[in-house]
């Protein structure tokens, strides 16, 4: 098989045989109402379509393979709790019944995927190539790495060729009537304009203070809303090669040495001169050229103007030697004195004269300007070889149940002590806790408990990051007296509210009856504002998404009203709806036409699955499922 891989490999140029239509079709089989034809029993067969069987053996390597490719996108390892909360299982499940009904439709319809098809797919994918060829080591490397033989992959490779035959077919032409695209089209484009009034807050009127039998009532009904998240206590140890970093212990000559190696590339301006060039259709004529301007016949600029060469041409601008193209230029220029006209150059354009106006010499800092930036460049340096060495003593530390303040404290370390964080990263006072690692150590410290043990996280920059819980403060209700100015707030906020919306209202009624918004602001002091070009759910200020949207589901020329924010009320008037005309030519409509019909084509071979699960007869052994994927170790 490597041989034909080999050879279709170097020939072979086409159409790929993977269709992206196959993919969309591992979804769950309770998509198909499955969870009705499940049975108990103690068979080792899984899914049985007719005479086609997955066994379990087959439903764990998959399962297998879908924990490690996961565990290796995570960046760790996938427990069996993780993957069942993921929904591992019913992906696993839904992708092998509906291998499993494919392939029993394709057997009985006779379809077959020949050695030179299963070779030229394998050989076209480009997880197996290397310089466009097909490479048989990366072929051999995914096999180790899958735990699969290549006569295995062969065989799956071939039936998923087989499955895809009927898939491809059953999905062929599905396109979306243009009466459908249009309508998506009016949907996504349409622009309304409207004229509205704000009614702002102080259109409520005075709102009195609340007594306390109404804010305890107020209180008690919405106790959740002010209730306290868990807060967690913890210590955390962070190393990192910037940690770790000692710039003052760096020997002199380490930065000498150092400065020596980088100083023109890193701190230098390199040589710079300004370049004029004579272009000559041949050498001898270049070189009869150069003759005159030495025998004082001539002069460089009195023969460009002879020759009219533009001024473009001529000057080349002022340059170091890597940023002109012409190597033999270069070279010429660079060796030239200033002012002076070298001999004939026969460079990659053709011969020319190079003359050299001016020389900007080359400049680097000294270092005694550097010395620092060197220093803790070489200090990082040797803080991320010795990284490890630090790690593999904290954790030897960590064994000997000695507590993190006395490692810091005995490396010289610096301990973050922190005292309450909830699961969002926020403290107390609601302002966010800094955290090292924040991503990974949040949830952290809410997956383990006090006096546990946990491994050190690893940090993007090469780091590591220990931490202990030490206290635990539950989730609690909190008391009136903590919150009572967040609930007065709140309280009012809700009266104004309230009272603007009921004011709304009876505009709109005013307005459905005949008024105008002039009449309504000149009875209320309000000005008539006036939107345009509202596209359907984005803000147009002050109008919010929400306002948007409720204007966008009222019919041209009736007025209504939305909340603005938590107080703010808006009353407005649709004016215009317009949508440009669907013109089938444009990207657009491509992009339309491609998103309704690869819908369509999903929502055909869902059904035609539907199908076959109920003509084939599927059977899913949902005991033997559970053994399959939940015993023993992976």
């Amino acid at each position: 098989m490597l041989q034909n891989l080999r050879n279709v490999g170097k020939t072979w140029v086409g159409k790929a045989v993977a269709a992206v239509l196959f993919t969309l079709l591992i979804l769950s089989f309770a998509v198909w109402g499955i969870g009705d034809i499940f049975r108990g029993g103690a068979s080792t067969t899984v899914v049985r379509v007719g005479d086609t069987e997955i066994d379990a053996q087959t439903v764990r390597d998959a399962y297998t393979r879908q924990i490690r490719r996961l565990s290796a996108q995570l960046g760790q390892p996938i427990t069996p709790e993780q993957a069942q909360l993921f929904g591992i299982d019913q992906q696993v499940l839904g992708q092998i019944a509906t291998e499993a009904v494919l392939s029993e439709r394709a057997r009985e319809l006779g379809i077959r995927a020949g050695d030179a098809l299963v070779a030229r797919s394998i050989a076209d994918d480009p997880t197996f190539q290397a310089g466009g060829q097909f490479d048989a080591n990366a072929f051999r490397r995914f096999l180790s790495l899958a735990g699969m033989s290549e006569q295995m992959f062969v065989f799956e490779q071939a039936r998923e060729l087989e499955r895809r035959a009927i898939v491809e077919a059953v999905g062929a032409g599905i396109g979306a009537p243009v009466a459908a695209q249009e309508a998506i089209h009016r949907y996504d484009s349409e622009r309304r304009a409207a004229d509205y009034v704000v009614l702002p807050e102080s259109l409520a009127g005075e709102i009195a203070e609340p007594d306390e039998t109404t804010l305890e009532s107020f209180f008690s009904e919405r106790r959740s809303q002010w209730r306290a998240p868990e807060y967690r206590a913890a210590q955390v140890l962070a190393i990192s090669p910037e940690a770790i970093a000692d710039p003052a212990s760096i020997e002199d000559d380490a930065v000498a040495a150092r400065y020596e190696d980088v100083a023109t590339a890193r701190f230098g301006t390199p040589e710079r001169r300004t370049i004029q060039r004579i272009p000559f259709p041949s050498e001898e004529e270049a070189a009869a050229a150069a003759a005159r301007i030495a025998s004082g016949e001539t002069t460089f600029e009195a023969l460009a103007a002879e020759r009219e060469v533009a001024p473009d041409v001529l000057d080349l601008g002022t340059l170091a030697r890597s940023e002109i193209l012409d190597p033999a230029v270069a070279e010429a220029a660079f060796g030239l004195e200033e002012g002076a006209v070298s001999e004939p150059v026969a460079g990659r354009f053709g011969s020319s004269l190079v003359r050299v106006t001016a020389v900007e010499p080359e400049s680097v800092q000294p270092i005694d300007e550097v010395d620092e930036a060197l220093r803790m460049e070489i200090a990082l340096e040797r803080a991320t070889d010795r990284i490890r060495d630090v790690y593999d003593a904290v954790e030897d530390q960590r064994a000997a149940a000695i507590p993190l303040s006395d490692i810091a404290a005995e490396r010289g370390l610096d301990l973050l002590t922190i005292e309450a964080v909830d699961r969002q990263g926020l403290g107390p006072e609601g302002t966010p806790v800094e955290l090292p690692a924040r991503q990974g150590l949040l949830p952290a410290l809410y997956e383990t408990g006090i006096g546990v043990d946990n491994l050190a996280l690893r940090t993007e920059g090469g780091g590591y990051v220990w931490y202990d819980v030490t206290a635990i403060e539950p989730a609690r209700d909190r008391e009136l007296s903590e919150v009572r100015d967040e609930v007065v707030a709140a309280w009012r906020d809700e009266q104004v509210a309230e009272a603007l919306t009921e004011r709304a209202r009876t505009i709109v009624e005013q307005l459905e009856g005949g008024a105008t918004l002039d009449d309504v602001a000149a009875e209320t002091g309000l000005t008539v504002a006036r939107a345009e070009g509202l596209a359907r759910g984005q803000a147009a200020a002050p109008l919010t998404e929400p306002a948007v949207t409720r204007l966008f589901a009222t019919r041209v020329g009736e007025p209504g009203s939305a909340p603005l924010g938590e107080t703010e009320r808006v009353v407005y008037r649709v004016t215009e709806a317009s949508a440009p005309d669907y013109l089938t030519t444009t990207p657009q409509a491509e992009e339309i036409d491609a998103r309704m019909s690869e819908f369509l084509t999903q929502d055909v071979l869902e059904q035609y699955l539907a199908y076959l699960q109920t003509e084939l007869g599927a059977e899913i052994d949902q005991a033997a499922f559970d053994a399959a994927v939940r015993g023993g170790a992976f």
